[in-house]
This record gives structure tokens, C-alpha cells and sequence, in this order.
């Protein structure tokens, strides 16, 4: 796979994860800052690195399960994996603008 066309596919991913929302937090979990590394390798395997926004999220087997059904439903995308991960710990500031716009916190 060349460059150009994994850059698209990631491009792709990034839109896919932005219709994905904590169903406690109306932003979804890309604008939230949830979603730490994105790699796609040249078989068409996502590898998607993410964290919470608590460690016992109730929801985090739907959030996962949503992720990767919508990942996997990419053009090009083969499987997708969702790793959590809790490095670095997450905080309000990895919220995009935006999202802190819809949350008040701006």
C-alpha cells in the first residue's frame, strides 16, 4: 500500500470515529481526544490506540464494539483492532475546541 492511499484510508478512519460518541458526553470520542494513534498496515489492518475518558467507563464495550464495526466498514479497511490504553492518563485538555464549545468549556 502507498503512502498517499494509507494517508486517505487514515483520513477515512478519522471521519468513521467522529460518528462515534460516549453516550454519557454528546461529543464524539475523536473531538473528545479519546483516539491516541491510528496506523494502517499494508494489509488493511486498523490499529487503533485509545483511552477513556475514566477507567470504568460502563460504556466501553459499546464504544469499542461501535468503533470497530464502523473502522472496519472503511474502503480498504480489512480489520480493525481497539487497543485501550491508559498512557498518557487523559484530561480535559486533549479536547479539541470544538468539542470544549460543546461541552461550555470554552
Amino acid at each position: 500500500m502507498n503512502e498517499e492511499k494509507r494517508l486517505k484510508i487514515i483520513e477515512d478512519i478519522v471521519a468513521m470515529l467522529k460518528t462515534v460518541f460516549d453516550p454519557e458526553i454528546p461529543v464524539d470520542v475523536y473531538s473528545l481526544g479519546l483516539v491516541y494513534n491510528i496506523d494502517v498496515t499494508d494489509e488493511g489492518i486498523a490499529n487503533i490506540d485509545m483511552t477513556l475518558t475514566a477507567p470504568n467507563c460502563p460504556a466501553a464495550d459499546f464504544i469499542f464494539e461501535d468503533i470497530r464495526q464502523k473502522v472496519e466498514s472503511v474502503d480498504g479497511v480489512t480489520s480493525a483492532n481497539v487497543k485501550l490504553v491508559f498512557e498518557p492518563e487523559w484530561d480535559v485538555r486533549m479536547m479539541s475546541d470544538e468539542a470544549k464549545l460543546e461541552l461550555g468549556m470554552l
